[in-house]
């Protein structure tokens, strides 16, 4: 549904209701955009229901998760999440994550969205250098830019002590033994050893020699360290006595855990991410146009189904072994291809609902963060990201033949960090950028100029994203909605709560009621009604889609001033009484009766006239919805 969430607690407790409450989750993280639950079990219903909540763009089951996307609020609705729920299960209930690949993927998401802003930050803080040593090559002597550079390198150098604070927490093990541990791999003085075995001294440990890795900037090393501590920790936990136990778990893991990453762990799981990083590398320089097709055209595909993090080792190996890549410059065409289709239904839509939702979306994108765009509008109308995608594998085939690397590690690819594309070793890599970016934005203009953009998908979305089969309306062009109960009508801009005035939900207008019933305004479904009973959800048979919210912060009350008529799946016809309530007793509790009517779905539709009258009778006619 989208929109502004200030109430991020109710949102969070609607959502861990929907799912099956706390006994159902095993654990929860979040990324830049998403809620991500792995479930006991899932039910089909819980998409449903959590796919309807307002502020929730829509659902994604996928790698053994239930992902909530709600966009640039996820961290205050996980905030909220994180406090009801106690995270902490039991073996037996952690073991139930699906496959291997699955719970890869979810440790991935875990360990690196905390902190992708980190990097993103610390990213864009390089380019920007980049682009003033461009205009002045006497800043790079400067001791300010000394200072900024050590800055921007810092969260890379130190990122296996970031991996531990967000792996402890996933893995459930203790977070500042984890720190210990891995802050001793990113230890000067192991890098002065290091350096001494790559120049060709010994150096055992207990008669072990010991490898030359360093892991400064590394993934998979720390990652793995921390999974196996988890393992540790518990062991010993388990046989060491209550009283020692707060010292000597500590001083046994770091002891047995760091060498046994510095003889074994490290060495192993370096060779493996530089393998892997080794043989997309010899597929970009060997294959460019190739690899330029398959991740400009289908990356994201892979964002849709949220499995990118995956790709974050090899691509931080990149850099570590080569001080460059090439997949982010991909990606980035890639982004831009979608932020592309969104200006395109800009340019096209003539309801002005979708362009609001389009220029909302294109903001986003702008900075690397695709999903409202894919999910608000592209996959919504279906063209624009057909059209996305197509435009980012031509745009980035065409990058290819200049051989486009990043310079600099971008957390969030996108417009902004094209800059990280600059070098003057490879002085065609920013124009290839430049010109695979700038067909990934034309291109699917073009497209949506010639082509459309799937309004007949869209007039499906109208219906709902619950509902799979439509029925038709008589009236192809538009349908009437009724006032539910008689009363006073209201702009809904003046109603006192921003939920509601900013028109986030949806269009519609409040009615301050003279009666104390509430009535079917139209033939259809209930497919909403609140725990508290002060707010039911409807649908027409047409797919409109009416909220209607009996009075403001009612939802206080515990239902006690309510009496329902109807349940979730209740079929009505118009005029049929759905809820009664005692209008004395919600005022004398010092709360207003004044009733939001929303249609939640507004943005489906071409246009949505709200009638411009004083007073309602159940028979006054409140909306037109113009397909």
């Amino acid at each position: 549904m989208g929109g502004k969430i200030r109430d991020y607690h109710k949102l969070a407790a609607d959502i861990l209701d929907a799912v099956g409450g706390e006994e159902n989750i095993v654990s929860a993280t979040r990324c830049a955009t998403r809620l991500r639950i792995v479930l006991k079990c899932s039910n089909p219903e819980a998409k449903r229901t959590v796919s309807s909540l307002p502020g929730v763009i829509t659902v994604v089951e996928n790698s053994g998760q239930f992902q909530v996307v709600i966009g640039q609020h996820v961290g205050d609705v996980y905030e909220e999440f994180a406090s009801l729920v106690n995270l902490d299960t039991t073996e037996e209930q952690a073991e139930n994550k699906g496959t291997v690949l699955n719970r890869v993927i979810a440790t991935m998401s875990a360990v690196f969205a905390p902190f992708v802003y980190i990097l993103a930050a610390a990213g864009i803080l390089q380019g920007s250098l980049i682009l003033i040593n461009l205009v002045s090559s006497s800043f790079a002597k400067t001791g300010t830019y000394q200072v900024l550079s050590f800055i921007s390198w810092a969260p890379f150098v130190f990122l296996p002590i970031f991996i531990a604070i967000t792996a402890s927490k996933h893995f459930k093990t203790n977070t500042y033994i984890a720190v210990a541990c891995c802050a001793a791999l990113v230890s000067p003085t192991w890098a002065e050893m290091a350096a001494k075995i790559a120049d060709g001294s010994s150096i055992t440990f207990l008669g072990l020699s010991l490898s030359e890795t360093v892991y400064t900037s590394s993934v998979l090393p720390p990652l793995f360290l921390v999974w196996i501590l988890s393992y540790l920790e518990r062991f010993l936990n388990k046989r060491i006595h209550e009283v020692v136990r707060p010292l000597f778990v500590p001083f046994l893991c770091m002891v047995i855990m760091v060498p046994v990453t510095i003889l074994l762990i490290g060495p192993v799981t370096t060779m493996g991410a530089n393998g892997i990083a080794h043989g997309y590398n010899f597929l970009a320089e060997n294959v460019p146009a190739l690899a330029g097709a398959i991740i400009g055209g289908f990356w994201q595909i892979v964002v849709i189904f949220g499995v990118h993090w995956g790709i974050t080792p090899m691509v931080l190996a990149n850099f570590d072994l080569n001080g460059r890549d090439s997949f982010q410059a991909y990606q980035t065409i890639a982004v831009v291809a979608q932020v592309g289709a969104v200006l395109g239904v800009i340019l096209k839509a003539k309801s002005q609902e979708a362009r609001k939702v389009s220029v909302s979306a294109g903001i986003t994108g702008l900075f690397g963060i695709t999903e409202p765009a894919i999910y608000g509008v592209n996959l919504r109308f279906k063209k624009p990201f057909i059209f996305g995608c197509i435009s980012g594998a031509i745009g980035a085939v065409v990058a290819s033949f200049f051989h486009p690397y990043y310079f600099a590690y971008a957390g969030l690819p996108g417009p902004l960090t094209v800059v990280n594309g600059i070098s003057q070793d490879y002085p065609m890599s920013i124009w290839g950028i430049l010109i695979g970016c700038a067909i990934a934005i034309i291109l699917p203009v073009v497209l949506i100029q010639l082509f459309g953009y799937g309004e007949d998908a869209a007039k499906d979305a109208a219906t709902s994203p619950i509902e799979e089969v439509a029925v038709s309306n008589p009236n192809e062009n538009e349908e009437t909605i009724s006032a539910p109960f008689s009363g006073k009508l209201i702009p809904l801009s003046n109603v006192p709560d921003e939920v509601f005035s900013s028109g986030a939900m949806g269009k519609g207008l409040a009615i301050d009621p003279s009666d104390n019933k509430l009535y079917a305004p139209f033939d259809g479904t209930v497919v909403m009604v609140a725990l508290t009973k002060h707010a039911i959800g409807l649908r027409s048979e047409y797919g409109v889609e009416l909220l209607v919210h009996i009075g403001l912060d009612t939802v206080t009350l515990d239902g006690k001033p309510f009496t329902l008529h109807v349940e979730d799946g209740t079929k009505f016809k118009k005029g049929d009484l759905l809820i009664q309530f005692d209008k004395e007793f919600i005022e004398a509790q010092g709360l207003r009766t004044i009733t939001p009517v929303i249609i939640t779905n507004s943005s489906a539709y071409r246009e949505v006239i709200v009638e411009d009258v004083e007073n309602s009778g159940l028979d006054q006619t409140l909306f037109t919805v113009v397909k």
